[in-house]
């Protein structure tokens, strides 16, 4: 793999906005210059390909911490996406990493989990991935079992205050594992709805005939959902252990987290785009298919209550620090399963190709700034997740993860159109502006020129680190 120079765009870093050229030696960044240095010189007058992004801008590729890829959700019902075809929709959406989840369900073991879903991803990935552990059953064995998993690379656990007949766990359960954390630095990452009520909820609303999809986002309120994240953050707090709650979707969630942020605890939440643009009134309030197709726990929250406003305001304020997707898609066939009852709907959306063309209009429409949208979708959660100095900037030393971006670029949404594996979008007829042209992952085209050029395999698994904001 020869030498690239990508010269004549606008380099874009969560600190730095600017002209320079970004030399490519092998997978890694060997130098960031002023276009008129004595590298760039040197590199037009030898064989290095020499990469013309003039109008573009050049951020490092981005970094998705939270998705869910060839994911078992019922014995009936998969994500749609697999490892292979998620990754390379990734790519087309200007992601070069994605970090998914070893699932440990209730009677079975932490390591099978983790080398059963390494065999899954072995040899089918597009772009480089890493694993998070979902934890489902805490127990005096998983206990022993936990802490070796940093050995392997996997240093962030996720548990559940949702889901009682699946992933649940207690307060004191959740509170054994956060002490864990609390020893070796390991992330918790939190789902945080009250699920034990939001059942009582769900069953209450089936008994009185109230079976369509809008039953969905009513019966998991807002008020759950800040209630679990206060619960989380207590028990973080006591526990000593870092906190990193996920698909944070409403304002009253947020409060909780800005409020303990203010306190100076080490608390950190994500949100997803459909949080920022989608609703309960335009797209879980519909008949049918319309209605299902948009079910995702938490659900879509209510643009009339201020919530999507306030989640743009956290991102600008670093309440909020990361933009994940939460991408979980499931073809109508699976949809459809919940259109006499709600509860059967599996849930999730396909976000992983949009993200970060959907944060750019947030940049256009004057919601966060140029460097803010690479810190969110990029920096920080490489910062978080143990793959600083490796993932997330445009830097020497850094691996040549790097796309080629046309913010002019105009293109509408739609299943017609995305890479997904998935036959409807949760963003049909959305138009937006801006484009990964270009994508490089570890120095080698993915995208070139917006036609796919990759390989499944060419992706390696990341093991992370202990990030060092968390030691």
């Amino acid at each position: 793999m020869g030498a690239k120079l990508i010269t004549g765009g606008i380099v874009i870093n969560a600190n730095y906005t600017g002209e320079a050229d970004v030399l490519i030696e092998g997978e890694r960044i060997a130098a960031v210059v002023a276009p008129d240095s004595e590298i760039s010189k040197s590199a037009h007058h030898s064989d290095t390909e020499v990469i013309d992004a003039s109008g573009m801008y050049v951020i490092p590729g981005g970094v998705d911490a939270h998705v869910h890829l060839q994911l078992p959700m019922t014995p009936e019902t998969t994500s749609s996406d697999s490892f292979a075809s998620g990754t390379a929709a990734a790519a087309w959406g200007g992601t070069t990493t994605v970090i998914d989840f070893a699932g440990q369900i209730k009677g079975t073991a932490i390591p099978h989990a983790i080398e059963s879903r390494l065999a899954e991803a072995s040899g089918q990935c597009a772009i480089d991935y890493g694993l998070h552990l979902s934890v489902g059953d805490v127990n005096q064995q998983s206990l022993i079992d936990l802490p070796k998993t940093l050995d392997e690379g996997i240093s962030s656990y996720k548990l559940f205050m949702a889901y009682p007949d699946a992933w649940y766990s207690d307060d004191g359960q959740i509170l054994q594992v956060m002490q864990l954390a609390s020893e070796t630095g390991a992330m918790i990452m939190m789902h945080a709805e009250n699920g034990i009520a939001i059942d009582v909820l769900r069953d209450q609303a089936i008994e009185r005939g109230k079976t369509g999809s809008i039953w969905h986002g009513r019966t998991r309120p807002p008020e759950l959902e800040s209630e679990a994240a206060h619960r989380a953050i207590q028990l973080a707090v006591v526990a000593g252990s870092p906190l990193y709650i996920v698909h944070l979707s409403s304002s009253n969630a947020l409060a909780e987290v800005a409020r303990a942020r203010n306190d100076g605890r080490n608390v950190f939440a994500e949100t997803c785009p459909q949080y920022l643009y989608l609703s309960l009134e335009e797209h879980l309030d519909q008949p049918g298919i319309d209605g299902v197709r948009h079910i995702c726990s938490p659900p879509l929250r209510e643009f009339s209550d201020g919530h999507q406003d306030n989640l743009w305001k956290g991102l600008r304020t670093d309440d909020l620090s990361v933009v994940a997707t939460d991408h979980c898609p499931f073809c109508d066939a699976e949809k459809m399963l919940g259109v006499e009852d709600f509860r059967q709907t599996p849930n999730g959306l396909g976000v992983i190709e949009h993200r970060m063309d959907l944060l750019f209009q947030g940049v256009l429409q004057g919601e966060i700034t140029l460097q803010r949208w690479v810190e969110i979708c990029s920096t920080t959660p490489a910062r978080l997740f143990g793959l600083q100095g490796k993932k997330g900037a445009i830097a020497p030393g850094a691996d040549a993860d790097v796309v080629i971006y046309d913010p002019s670029k105009e293109h509408i949404l739609g299943a017609e159109t995305h890479h997904m594996a998935v036959d409807h979008s949760a963003w049909e007829g959305v138009a937006v502006t801006g484009q990964a042209v270009s994508v490089l992952s570890r120095g080698q085209y993915v995208i070139k020129d917006r036609t796919f050029v990759g390989n499944e395999g060419h992706g390696q698994f990341l093991r992370r680190k202990i990030p060092d904001v968390l030691r």
